[in-house]
């Protein structure tokens, strides 16, 4: 995926998360377009990867629109993420190999190396490398097929908790011992750790919303 590809998805990831653009929205895509300086094309491929993620429904002949996703719902999937990520914690503590061992160890130095750069977005991607280092530790590709899907849906929520205050430091240091007990073997530290942290995240999700401008009511 191309740069500016990515960006763009980003960037209607994140209006549909913080609900600029609502549950339910018609989505044109000659306004999307005018609003980024685009085609058509780009516009309409982007929301094929959001409609694959979960974010956005295309209905036949009558166009796309926001996926209807409230709160309860955002809620149950943070619980669900929660749990596949602490299995997956489990099982790699007691699954990985020197070699994936290593691996995760560096990703989480580069994790270490992102969050110096008080740029939130920058930790997000270390950060998604990070998980999807635990879920091909826990050799399962049924287990890792299913975490992906979800963390693809949760993708746009995830990125933004990072923006509440110190939360990418506090992230890096949940990481660090949940490193600490995957590396040492400890599965049910690991996946305790794993299961709070990823909960803690939606509290975090939940932190952001309460903390943006409120829409005024029409008079």
């Amino acid at each position: 995926m191309s740069s500016r590809s990515a960006q763009l998805r980003e960037s209607i990831e994140e209006l549909i998360a913080v609900g600029t653009l609502a549950p339910g929205q018609h989505l044109d895509e000659t306004e999307l377009a005018a609003r980024y300086g685009v085609s058509r094309t780009p516009i309409r491929e982007t929301l094929i990867q959001l409609a694959s993620m979960g974010l956005v429904v295309i209905r036949p002949r009558r166009g796309a629109v926001v996926a209807e996703l409230g709160p309860r719902q955002l809620v149950e999937m943070f619980e669900m993420m929660s749990e596949l990520e602490a299995v997956c914690a489990r099982l790699g503590a007691r699954r990985m190999n020197a070699a994936e061992r290593s691996a995760l160890a560096a990703v989480h130095r580069d994790c270490q190396a992102a969050s110096l750069s008080a740029d939130p977005d920058e930790y997000y991607y270390k950060n998604e490398a990070f998980h999807h280092a635990i879920y091909g530790g826990s050799h399962n590709q049924f287990l890792i097929e299913q975490a992906l899907a979800l963390s693809r849906r949760l993708r746009p929520y995830r990125r933004l908790q990072l923006r509440v205050r110190d939360r990418v430091a506090t992230s890096f240091a949940e990481h660090d011992v949940l490193v600490e007990a995957i590396v040492g073997g400890d599965g049910e530290l690991a996946a305790r750790l794993a299961r709070d942290h990823v909960m803690i995240q939606g509290e975090r999700f939940a932190d952001l919303m309460a903390s943006l401008p409120q829409p005024q009511p029409s008079n």
